[in-house]
């Protein structure tokens, strides 16, 4: 296993590093409290600055809005539509640099088509939208991952999507934007963030800010696991902290300069083989624009946007929100879809920069850093596509504050781990498959979500057989890759592994019920579990899948954040 592994041992040493912050001298530069995309993009920003950093998360890497959102990574054709065109073309040039150089074993071009239904004036309109949109992703000079537009006839368009109803368009464009698992690229990022020195661990929660007068110095923390509460000392602490922007700013003044909204989005997941089509779908609707988006062997569809005030941990989906889903899905299906067709349903919230219009669908998705008081920098809004904009602008703005010079942000450069070789690897894949006797399909999924640590996976499978299994009610999915979840990526109990290192949650039928005693029985000699933990670990998924169910039966967000709440969190393992 890499030295660079997030193990059990890691996050113990990481905590007492983390300890030793108190001592005379050994304060760290940065302190970075939330780990979704934007908190691990500004460790690993703030890190390969040279920086002295530390990151902590109250739950899992990217347990928040980071996991939840469409997977998509995208200039965004509606920005362009609202001539936004600053926005469109920053989330432009980092889409071609996700694919091409960061990230290209887990950000992969994907073909959409965007249906016209009006004759005449609509298909120069949006046609000489999408050029704009093609030509700026060219000019950013990261984009040839991506081709060009194509206009189709309405017999092109049938051919390439059956399933749309023949009278739902007189034709489309197609064109490319790219998708991304979108958990499993914040967990690599975690880790490539310790790979160059920061000291990361989650299950780890703000308690308070440490202050000597008006200035921040630091943070109370308290260690989920254990129940531990120490101090962590720091020049400058970032708060980024999605949705909890404002609770967590509350803790330090209540003149914070940033407001932020949470407007929740549903998804739904359905089996790839309820539509036929070889791309995904972009599809008007009266409040915002709906994606059919192709996820593996299954169709991500969404999404919604409704302001969301209740429990932001869990936000709940609504059978509402699901009939809405549904029905305007249905309007140009041949064949509609049902709620027997669904096999996940996942909601996410979206940290929108509040304004004076009260439509969330209205509020500004373009990021804001401020400095409210001496030694607190936070970052908030944005677009999960331009994380690492708003990354390093909020390591800029504490960069300022420290004395010396600090070097300017390098991660354009930065390749997450997995993958440097990655290209290699694929080309090679048919002997990798030999090589380890496994199919080269099998060989190819890992490829997909590790790059070229894959390797890593199937020497666990070398070493233990059985561990080329595949996971119950998961085929997708290996047993090995549970064994490396708990051992090298950070995961702490079984939901991370279902819900995060794998998306087992949403893409099996039984929303992973079946899997769960197989995972915890293998991560517990990792985490060093006894048989009542492993026990306490499944009752508590199981509780958590019904209490979803339960909740998505409900006619509204009130009561059915009632019933996802009736799932409690996890215990503490002490």
């Amino acid at each position: 296993m890499s030295n660079d592994a997030l193990s059990p041992e890691y996050r113990q040493d990481a905590l007492a590093q983390l300890r030793s912050t108190a001592e005379p001298g050994q304060e760290l530069d940065i302190l970075i409290v939330g780990g979704g995309v934007v908190g691990t993009g500004a460790a690993l920003d703030a890190v390969t600055r040279g920086l002295k950093v530390g990151m902590v998360e109250a739950r899992d890497w990217a347990s928040g809005t980071s996991s939840r959102s469409s997977k998509l990574i995208h200039g965004g054709l509606r920005y362009l539509e609202m001539l936004d065109f600053a926005l469109v073309s920053e989330a432009l040039k980092e889409r071609g640099l996700l694919i091409q150089r960061i990230a290209p074993h887990l950000v992969k071009p994907v073909p959409f088509l965007y249906p016209l239904t009006h004759r005449f004036y609509e298909r120069p309109y949006v046609g000489a939208g999408i050029l704009l949109y093609d030509t700026m992703g060219l000019t950013s000079g990261n984009s040839r991952g991506v081709p060009m537009h194509k206009h189709l006839s309405r017999k092109a368009t049938l051919r390439a999507a059956p399933s749309l109803k023949d009278d739902a368009m007189i034709g489309s464009i197609r064109y490319y934007d790219a998708q991304v698992d979108d958990a499993r690229y914040v967990a690599t990022m975690a880790r490539t963030s310790a790979h160059y020195g920061a000291t990361v661990a989650n299950r780890v929660s703000v308690v308070d800010f440490l202050r000597e007068g008006e200035r921040v110095v630091g943070a109370r923390v308290k260690d989920q696991e254990s129940g531990a509460e120490f101090d962590v000392f720091a020049r400058q602490v970032v708060n980024a902290t999605g949705v909890w922007t404002d609770e967590t700013q509350a803790m330090v003044t209540d003149r914070g300069q940033l407001k932020v909204r949470a407007s929740k989005g549903v998804h739904l997941v359905v089996p790839r083989d309820r539509i036929q089509s070889t791309v995904g779908m972009i599809l008007r609707t009266e409040k915002s624009v709906l994606f059919v988006i192709p996820w593996g062997r299954h169709w991500i569809v969404g999404t919604t946007d409704t302001d969301w005030n209740l429990d932001k941990a869990h936000p709940a989906a609504t059978s509402a929100d699901i009939d809405y889903l549904l029905e305007h899905v249905n309007l140009v299906l041949k064949t509609p879809l049902t709620r027997e067709d669904v096999e996940g349903v996942y909601a996410g919230l979206r940290p929108l920069l509040a304004g004076e219009n009260d439509s969330t669908a209205k509020l500004s998705r373009e990021h804001v850093v401020a400095h409210p008081v001496p030694g607190l920098v936070v970052v908030a809004g944005g677009k999960w596509t331009t994380y690492r904009v708003m990354a390093k602008d909020a390591v800029d703005e504490a960069a300022r504050a420290l004395d010396g010079k600090v070097p300017e942000s390098c991660t354009s450069t930065i390749p997450l781990l997995g993958a440097e070789g990655y290209k290699a690897a694929w080309n090679l894949r048919h002997r990798t498959a030999e090589r380890y006797g496994v199919h080269v399909a099998r060989v190819e999924h890992l490829l997909n979500r590790y790059g070229s640590l894959a390797t890593d996976v199937l020497e666990l499978i070398r070493a233990n057989p059985e561990l080329g299994e595949p996971l119950p009610g998961a085929d997708d999915y290996l047993r090995a890759e549970v064994v490396y979840a708990a051992t090298a990526e950070g995961a702490r109990h079984v939901e991370d592994v279902l819900a995060r290192r794998t998306r087992i949650s949403i893409e099996s039928w039984d929303r992973g019920v079946s899997a769960a005693p197989v995972v915890a029985e293998l991560m517990a000699p990792v985490l060093n579990w006894d048989a009542e933990r492993v026990l306490k670990e499944v009752a508590y998924y199981e509780a958590r899948v019904e209490a979803e169910r339960l909740s998505q039966e409900q006619p509204d967000d009130i009561s059915a954040d009632a019933a996802r709440l009736k799932a409690h969190d996890i215990a503490p393992l002490t």
